[in-house]
């Protein structure tokens, strides 16, 4: 052996050596969908929105007090199949508030949104007010939606339970007395949010969310101008193939408006999300996503 050689130090020396490039060399990525930003001026109001991906367009429609953060896990993840637009309704996130004493119609805001995205004939994604507004849109519209999936949704012209209403109640009081804060420490107290709340993480992106809306709808009268007659008498007029997705642990009420939406919607299947409450698209995002997808790419 050829003095001062060491075979075992020299084999340290080039693996260490070879490490060192590779650890430098630059690492390849899978690139997400890439996402667009912007304000929509239509029907004399503000409205802002999201854009990633390509082909067939899906629209998602938010929960009151929440904005576009709520689709988290589920925009990027359909934005590989669809191209997906998600959007701030009138005076929620970054959208403009209503001004006061002038109806507006959030199933009219939609349509010129999507006619501004050239997105018309989209598969409209609500959830509870969310999907009050997709069933407003698509009795307003018959032709509009290219499918319907309503999650957790509320049913226009729907006669609340006393157990709602009066739980209800004292917000109604806290934003009579303009008192924002209390009104949403009341809201994010209800029994609404206790399964989200049992879940730590899901409870603090809710929380940030209703702790950064304005609380404009506590303390305003809402000059919303409500579909007439109301989408409750016309669901059996609805064309569009429609998917109803319920948490299992949803309040009474929003359990029962998903069996009338199943029942009175000409062909409307149902889908329980096992674990889930109100918010189940964030208490159990595998779930909701999966029968999304399969729900649209099914056409």
């Amino acid at each position: 052996m050829r003095r001062g050689f060491d075979p075992v130090r020299r084999r340290l020396v080039v693996t260490g050596t070879a490490l060192a490039l590779a650890a430098c060399a630059p690492t390849t990525t899978t690139p997400g969908p890439q996402r667009r930003t912007g304000f929509a001026e239509v029907n004399g109001t503000r409205l802002y929105y999201e854009v990633a991906g390509s082909g067939e367009p899906v629209v998602l429609v938010h929960a009151f007090t929440l904005d576009t953060r709520m689709w988290d896990d589920q925009f990027e993840v359909l934005a590989r199949d669809f191209r997906v637009i998600r959007y701030d309704a009138r005076g929620f996130g970054k959208s403009a508030a209503p001004n006061p004493g002038e109806p507006y119609s959030n199933a009219e805001d939609l349509a010129a949104l999507l006619d501004r995205l050239d997105a018309r004939r989209a598969h409209v994604v609500g959830l509870s007010m969310g999907g009050r507004f997709a069933l407003d849109y698509a009795v307003t519209y018959p032709d509009g939606p290219r499918s319907l999936v309503v999650i957790d949704g509320v049913i226009g012209g729907w006669q609340w339970s006393r157990e709602w209403i009066a739980a209800y109640a004292p917000i109604v009081e806290a934003g009579r007395r303009r008192d924002v804060a209390q009104a949403k420490s009341l809201w994010l107290g209800l029994a609404l949010f206790a399964p989200a709340r049992a879940r730590a993480p899901v409870g603090a992106r809710l929380k940030q969310m209703v702790d950064d809306y304005s609380g404009w709808h506590f303390v305003n009268q809402n000059p919303e101008r409500a579909v007439s007659p109301p989408a409750v008498g016309r669901l059996g007029a609805i064309r569009a193939p429609t998917l109803v997705v319920v948490g299992e642990l949803d309040l009474p009420d929003f359990q029962r408006m998903s069996e009338r939406l199943e029942h009175d919607i000409p062909g409307a299947r149902r889908a329980t999300i096992p674990g889930a409450g109100h918010f189940a698209n964030m208490e159990a995002p595998d779930g909701v996503t999966r029968a999304l997808r399969e729900f649209l790419l099914r056409g």
